[in-house]
């Protein structure tokens, strides 16, 4: 239980100490007549104790009260880490907190840097409000001109800080409560089918990008996952491609090998006989490198250096152009992989699996419209079943259709009848 103390007089005077002229039965401290008088005290929930000066005794009564009984409900807050910067809390609390790879944090570093701090990396984290929480996701659109599904995902980021903010009993209530998050807006994807795939795989001018496109389009890899891909990763027997790790570049280190980002993403893919066979014609026509740095790396340039992305996405553009195609992202060989599943009846949990993403709602945000086909199938389904009750079939009840009714024979059960109860339906 808390206390107050008197600031301005001793607890525990020496007998040649003077008494207080002001205070009756008083010994006036160093304090005394400076500040406020009296000080609440008491532990908080992690055992160290907080204070906090008053004017008058019952202030600071009503004060020990208050946060004792605040660490009882479980809405204790902490006043002192509520007084920490926006900055402070973003770089030393939350960035460390989050469960992602180094990689991934110097990404959240940068959104850090460019959006937040600029507007309330100085402030206190308990002093900004809700409007101004609604008019910086407004800034992301109307000041730093940002679109897509990028405002939403900034938003995201923001939001993440002081939902921390709340559970580490900083504050009590985050800003961003009650304030809608930007719209996530996707591109709808139009992925290329299966004969522009192999239009494109006709007009490749080297047979490195040939198998690169088809391969892609077999396994839905990404860039990153196609470039990383190392010989110890596929299963050539049992026809299994285990997704580990990516090919990544880094200012002032360059290319290198890095772990995926999250658990979802590595994955074991199932390979066709096809994917099978192109690849081990091509380890064969071009063996990967048995030492060094880029060991195993199947995919490469001259003297088994790895493919850059800048690189890729120059040989697709020449590879659309001389295949007088449409002008393509090597992403889009990954869609196209998505919709082939689709098409061929692969349920969204299946697609969501085989493409790494993270939860099945964003296989559903991106790809939802490709599952038209679906949605006609139901419709088909439903009409054979209807068109039948049209055809004046009787279904009894909990039992089999029969095949004539009552009405075509010209005899109708009689009202109230108990024995083989039966019910028209009608069209």
């Amino acid at each position: 239980m808390g206390y107050v103390a008197d600031r301005w007089h001793k607890t525990r005077p020496s007998p040649d100490d003077p008494p207080c002229g002001e205070h009756k039965g008083k010994v006036a401290s160093a304090a005394h007549g400076k500040g406020k008088r009296w000080q609440a005290r008491y532990d908080g929930p992690d055992g160290k104790e907080r204070t906090s000066l008053w004017r008058t005794l019952v202030e600071a009564e009503k004060e020990i009260l208050k946060q004792e009984g605040a660490k009882l409900t479980g809405s204790w807050i902490d006043p002192e880490r509520g007084k920490l910067t926006v900055e402070h809390v973003v770089f030393d609390v939350w960035l460390p907190s989050t469960s992602t790879i180094e990689r991934t944090r110097r990404e959240y570093r940068g959104v850090m840097n460019r959006y937040l701090v600029p507007e309330w990396g100085h402030r206190e984290i308990r002093s900004i409000r809700p409007s101004e929480a609604g008019a910086w996701q407004g800034l992301l659109t109307s000041q730093y001109e940002l679109t897509g599904s990028t405002p939403n995902r900034v938003a995201r980021l923001v939001r993440s800080v002081f939902h921390l903010a709340v559970l580490d009993r900083m504050i009590p209530v985050s800003p961003f409560a009650g304030v809608k998050a930007p719209t996530l807006e996707e591109t709808q994807v139009d992925p290329p089918d299966i004969a522009e795939v192999m239009r494109l795989i006709g007009a490749a001018y080297h047979d490195r990008w040939a198998v690169m496109v088809e391969f892609t389009a077999l396994t839905g890899l990404r860039s990153g996952e196609l470039r990383g891909l190392r010989l110890d990763a596929i299963d050539f027997l049992r026809r299994e491609l285990r997704v580990s790790d990516q090919l990544v570049y880094e200012a002032g280190e360059g290319l290198r090998f890095d772990k995926l980002k999250t658990s979802s993403g590595r994955r074991t893919l199932p390979l066709t006989k096809r994917a099978v066979d192109l690849l081990a014609a091509y380890v064969a026509a071009h063996p990967p490198a048995t030492s060094g740095e880029w060991e195993g790396l199947v995919f490469t340039m001259g003297d088994h250096k790895p493919i850059g992305e800048s690189t890729l996405d120059w040989a697709i553009k020449n590879i659309c152009r001389k295949a007088k195609a449409k002008a393509r992202h090597w992403h889009e060989l990954r869609h196209h992989y998505a919709s082939v599943l689709i098409a061929g009846g692969e349920n969204p949990k299946v697609v969501q699996k085989r493409l790494g993403h993270k939860d099945v709602l964003t296989t559903l945000r991106v790809y939802s419209h490709l599952w038209a086909e679906a949605e006609e199938q139901t419709r088909t389904v439903l009409d054979g079943a209807w068109e039948k009750a049209r055809s004046g079939l009787l279904v009894p009840e909990g039992g089999a259709a029969r095949e004539e009714s009552p009405a075509a024979s010209g005899t109708l059960p009689e009202s109230g009848s108990s024995s083989g109860a039966l019910a028209l339906v009608k069209p």
